[in-house]
């Protein structure tokens, strides 16, 4: 599988899409955010 064919999605913090990984394999459903940052930093901006 290319990665260009990769589902994408938008991450809630920074804005920035992003492609899945193999780690998000199980919990893709649940994953909103793109990093480990932008998950701390859910806080401060909301």
């Amino acid at each position: 599988m290319k990665k260009s064919e990769l589902p994408v999605k938008t991450c809630a913090v920074c804005g920035l899409p992003f492609a899945w990984r193999k780690k998000w394999a199980r919990c893709w459903a649940q994953v909103r955010y793109c990093s480990q940052r932008c998950q701390r930093r859910r806080s401060i901006e909301w």
